[in-house]
């Protein structure tokens, strides 16, 4: 048995079904919980996955870049008409 961090509530785990930085989600309250120790187990509350929001970041700016490619079409297209 181990205890969220985030609410205090008991969760269920089997220390020989877990490894030291295994990941889990409390059932109470949904926190994303890291095991820090084992013999007892030891909740704390997990790192937030900072490579996510990179690269959701990098997605909006490649939506961004494609907005210049459409304009620089529009140019080429300005440009045929006036020959």
């Amino acid at each position: 048995m181990a205890t969220c961090p985030e609410c205090d509530a008991d969760i269920e785990v089997d220390e020989f079904d877990v490894d030291k930085g295994d990941q889990l989600t409390c059932p109470e309250c949904g926190s994303n919980l890291e095991v820090t120790g084992l013999s007892p187990v030891e909740l704390d509350l997990a790192p937030e996955d900072d490579e996510e929001d990179d690269d959701l970041d990098d997605d909006l700016d490649d939506e961004d870049g494609g907005e210049d490619d459409e304009d620089e079409d529009e140019d080429e297209e300005d440009e045929d008409v006036d020959e």
